[in-house]
C-alpha cells in the first residue's frame, strides 16, 4: 500500500521538484522505496536535469598511507554553504586504495575525475557512480587537461609528450608536443603539434567558454600570458592577462574569468576579474592583506605560497588556504569565516559537480570495475551494476 505522503503529492512534485534536487547518495538510497522511483530517478532525462541541479564545489583531497595496505585516496568537495556543520562540510563522496604509488587528483570535468599513481598511471572513475577504469594508452604522457569535446559528445584528454624529458625507451620515434586522446577509444593519442606545450604542464588549467586555459610565467618575477586551448577546433591560441606576480590561477566567477595571486612574501592576495572576455581587459577587484602573524600564531606556519584556492558562492568570493595542520575559509576582508583541523588534506584547482549520468566508455575500457575495488569505504552507497 503507497505511503499517504506518496499518494499526496504527484510525480511532478516527488520526483520532478524534490528527487530532483537531493544528492546523488541520498537520491540512490531513495530507489528502494518503491518501482515507480526507480525507474522514473533511472531515466536518461531525470539524470541529466538531476545533475544539473548539483553544487559545484571546490575539490579537495585526503591521502593516508594504511602501510601495507598501500595509500587510500578520499574525494572530499568542500561544502561551504552557510550554516553547516564542520562535519558535514568536509565530507569524502569516494574512497579508493590504490596501492603503493602516490595518488593524485589530475582533473575533473562534469563528474569524473582523472586520478594518477605516481604521475605515470592514470585512470578515470566517476566517485557518484563508483566506476573506474585504466588508461593504459597513456601510461607516462603528461596531462595538461580535460574536457568535453562538443561535436561529438567525447570526453578527451590533452597530454604532452617530450621524448628526452619523460621517458624515452617507452615510446621510441614519438614526436615532442601536443597529443588528444578520447577517452574509450581504442586508438592512440593523436598528435596536435605545438612543441612548446610542456610549459603548460606547470600550471593548472580551467575550462571556461569552450577553452581550456592556463596562466603561464613568461620570466621569473612577472606572468601576463593566458593560453588558451579551444575544445572545438583543438587549437591553441594566446590571450593577455593582468602582470602579477608568480604563484598565480585562474578561477570562474559568476560567468567572468578570475584570476588570484600571492605577492612574494605571501601576505597579500590580488584578486582580478575579466571585465571584457573578447577584449583582454582585466581589473583589480579585490586586494586581501592576510593577518599572517595571528593566522600562524593561532594555526601553525604557512609554508607554501600555492595552497590557496579561491572559488565563489553566490557572488561572494571565499579563499581556502592552509596553515600548518589547518584548513581556513577567509573573506575578502582577511577575515577567518571557518577552520578545519584536517592534517592530510590537499588542494585542487578544480572543482567537482557530481553526476548520476551513465558513460557508455566505462564498459569499453580494459580493466573497468563498477561497485568494487579500488572503492573501499564500507560506508559509501551502493549503485545497481
Amino acid at each position: 500500500m503507497a505511503d499517504p505522503l506518496q499518494r499526496s503529492l504527484p510525480d511532478e512534485i516527488s520526483i520532478w521538484e524534490i528527487l530532483v534536487r537531493l544528492p546523488p547518495k541520498a537520491l540512490l538510497r531513495c530507489r528502494a522505496v518503491c518501482r515507480a522511483w526507480r525507474s522514473a530517478t533511472s531515466a536518461r532525462d531525470f539524470l541529466l536535469a538531476h545533475h544539473g541541479h548539483q553544487l559545484t564545489l571546490p575539490l579537495l583531497y585526503g591521502c593516508t598511507n594504511l602501510g601495507v595496505q598501500g595509500e587510500v585516496l578520499d574525494i572530499i568537495p568542500f561544502d561551504h554553504r552557510p550554516g553547516l556543520a564542520a562535519a558535514d562540510q568536509l565530507q569524502s563522496v569516494a574512497r579508493l586504495g590504490l596501492g603503493l604509488s602516490y595518488p593524485c587528483v589530475e582533473a575533473s570535468c562534469d563528474g569524473l575525475l582523472l586520478l594518477s599513481l605516481g604521475r605515470r598511471d592514470f585512470f578515470v572513475c566517476n566517485p557518484a557512480t563508483r566506476q573506474y577504469a585504466p588508461l593504459q594508452q597513456i601510461y607516462a604522457y603528461v596531462l595538461l587537461g580535460m574536457y568535453p569535446h562538443s561535436p561529438t559528445g567525447e570526453y578527451r584528454l590533452l597530454l604532452y609528450w617530450d621524448e628526452d624529458l619523460i621517458y624515452p625507451d617507452l615510446a621510441p620515434g614519438t614526436q615532442d608536443g601536443s597529443y588528444v586522446f578520447t577517452i574509450g577509444s581504442g586508438e592512440p593519442p593523436r598528435y596536435t603539434g605545438y612543441p612548446d606545450s610542456g610549459i603548460l604542464m606547470f600550471s593548472n588549467s580551467i575550462l571556461f567558454h569552450g577553452s581550456l586555459h592556463w596562466h603561464i610565467d613568461k620570466d621569473a618575477s612577472t606572468s601576463n600570458m593566458i593560453m588558451l586551448f579551444d575544445t572545438t577546433s583543438e587549437s591553441f591560441r594566446q590571450m593577455r592577462a593582468p602582470v602579477v606576480p608568480s604563484h598565480s590561477s585562474l578561477f570562474e566567477m559568476d560567468g567572468m574569468l578570475g584570476m588570484s595571486s600571492f605577492n612574494h612574501a605571501a601576505t597579500t592576495i590580488d584578486i582580478w576579474m575579466s571585465q571584457d572576455y573578447d577584449s583582454e581587459a582585466w581589473a583589480l577587484k579585490y586586494r586581501v592583506d592576510l593577518p599572517v602573524t595571528d593566522l600562524t600564531a593561532q594555526f601553525g606556519k604557512f609554508t607554501e605560497t600555492w595552497n590557496l584556492v579561491v572559488t565563489c558562492w553566490n557572488g561572494d568570493v571565499l579563499m581556502l588556504i592552509k596553515f600548518g595542520e589547518w584548513l581556513l575559509q577567509v573573506d575578502v576582508d582577511g577575515k577567518l569565516v571557518a577552520s578545519f583541523h584536517r592534517k592530510l588534506v590537499r588542494f585542487t584547482q578544480f572543482q567537482l559537480k557530481q553526476t548520476l549520468v551513465p558513460h557508455t566508455f566505462f564498459p569499453t575500457l580494459a580493466g573497468y570495475a563498477v561497485n568494487t575495488l579500488p572503492f573501499i569505504s564500507p560506508d559509501d552507497y551502493v549503485v545497481d551494476s
